[in-house]
């Protein structure tokens, strides 16, 4: 398969005014567009039973995240323990230039880390922290000391 634009994740989401406000001044995104899709086609596109909402922010990098609100959300779930032992573990990586200033950041906004206050350093070099948004989607924020040989080992890999 060729993409032929940046990838797009889209996330269920509840409260869609709170989560776009999150993604946005938390997260940095830009607002691209909103459209509300037709019960009828959503249930075709077995997306939801009732009509839904999506909303399409663009990272700074380009790609985009879909925040998509059911007229009839579903309820929260509640999972405790490592990301990995969660059914379904899915999580959004954000690689930034300064991870200390995003914690910064996370922390005035009120967000949960998981990892704690500090950087964990995975392997020399390489940073992170995982967080959850307000829905509690989970967020990985990752620092890489040599951005260009992380960029050299994706430009290095054949299609």
């Amino acid at each position: 398969m060729q993409m032929i634009s940046p990838l797009e994740v889209g996330l269920g989401v509840r409260d869609l005014p709170r989560m776009r406000h999150f993604y946005e001044t938390v997260m940095g995104c830009t607002f691209v567009s909103e459209v509300t899709v037709p019960a009828a086609k959503a249930a075709q596109a077995a997306l939801s039973n009732s009509a839904y909402t999506v909303v399409r922010l663009q990272t700074s990098y380009g790609e985009r995240i879909k925040l998509l609100a059911s007229q009839e959300p579903a309820a929260a779930e509640q999972h405790a323990g490592p990301i990995l032992s969660r059914p379904n573990a899915a999580y959004l990586t954000f690689i930034v230039d300064d991870i200390n200033a995003a914690i910064e950041r996370l922390q005035v906004a009120g967000v949960e880390l998981m990892t704690g206050p500090e950087r964990i350093e995975v392997r020399p070099g390489t940073y992170l922290v995982f967080c959850k948004d307000p829905e509690g989607h989970v967020l990985e924020i990752v620092e890489y000391q040599d951005i260009a040989s992380y960029r050299n080992d994706l430009n290095n890999r054949s299609a």
